[in-house]
């Protein structure tokens, strides 16, 4: 009999995410703007993941060619070739993979720990809550660039090193965001009647506190893979990101930097794909707070 009642419990809760996950998506649909910058974000993750289909890494994308260095748009090369002869459109299309990992990957890895120190420091409050937050206010008291480059000039430019200095400066975010929901979550009835039956506090915290703090988890999160695009970016330009010959698109901007007067479409079309993206990715992240926002579900 339990067992029934256990099943018919998680099929009605699996019926629900159904309906919620619905209605978010209804709700988004009506954001026009939220809508195309899903169609783009989605776009550039396509040309990513199928970079090398598109262009040949080897033989397009780093090979030099100095004949045709400093080329402009022609029907050969759409975008013109750089200071090398490489093909500009071939390395933003690879660029957009080292871009887009990055912030994700880094993205990734701060909401993991960074959710886990929150949402620990909320469930049991007290020293534990004193200790996590007050070395986040240690992090927040340092600008997220500056930490990032700190970190990557004492662990030497890479793309590893450029994951874990912008994941590093993201923790706080995290954590601060994480804390608040679960603060205002962990005292609700479900979660003292989780209790009453013997669940855990791990179990607690993973199967009901963190699924019902989920809506600004997802707005922060599509919010900070556009920070840390640019923070990529940034550090790529100040020479403290992805070594070359790789694309990046920060790389890309400080190498045309001194064809400005002669070639101005080597920093253009890589400053147009960094201005696209996070773009993009912010009309998401606004469309998808609207969405939801139980506030405006009337």
């Amino acid at each position: 009999m339990a067992t029934t009642n256990n099943s018919a419990a998680q099929a009605g809760t699996a019926t629900k995410k159904r309906g919620q996950f619905k209605e978010t998506w209804r709700r988004l649909k009506k954001n026009r703007m939220a809508m195309i910058g899903l169609t783009v974000v989605v776009f550039l993750v396509l040309i990513s993941i199928f970079a090398d289909v598109l262009f040949d890494y080897d033989t397009v994308v780093i090979k030099q060619n100095t004949q045709i260095r400093l080329q402009g748009p022609s029907a050969e090369h759409w975008l013109g070739t750089d200071e090398f002869g490489r093909d500009i459109l071939a390395r933003l299309v690879h660029g957009s993979r080292v871009s887009l990992s990055v912030g994700v990957v880094a993205v990734s890895i701060s909401l993991v720990l960074g959710g886990s120190l929150g949402a620990a420091a909320g469930f049991y409050g007290g020293t534990i809550d004193n200790v996590i937050m007050r070395f986040m206010d240690i992090l927040l008291a340092v600008p997220s660039l500056l930490l990032s480059i700190t970190i990557v000039s004492a662990l030497g430019p890479s793309i590893i090193n450029l994951m874990l200095a912008i994941a590093i400066s993201s923790l706080p975010g995290y954590a601060r965001i994480v804390r608040a929901s679960v603060l205002t979550v962990k005292d609700q009835e479900f979660v003292e009647a989780a209790k009453c039956i013997g669940a855990n506090n791990f179990e607690i915290i993973l199967s009901h506190i963190i699924p019902n703090c989920m809506a600004p988890i997802i707005v922060q999160v599509s919010l900070k893979v556009a920070s840390a695009i640019l923070s990529t970016s940034g550090l790529s330009f100040l020479g403290l990101g992805v070594k070359a010959p790789t694309p990046e698109w920060g790389a890309m901007l400080s190498g045309g930097r001194a064809y400005l007067r002669n070639a101005p479409h080597l920093t253009i079309f890589p400053g147009i794909a960094i201005i696209i993206t996070i773009l993009s990715l912010n009309l998401l992240g606004d469309g998808l707070r609207d969405a939801l926002d139980p506030k405006l579900k009337k």
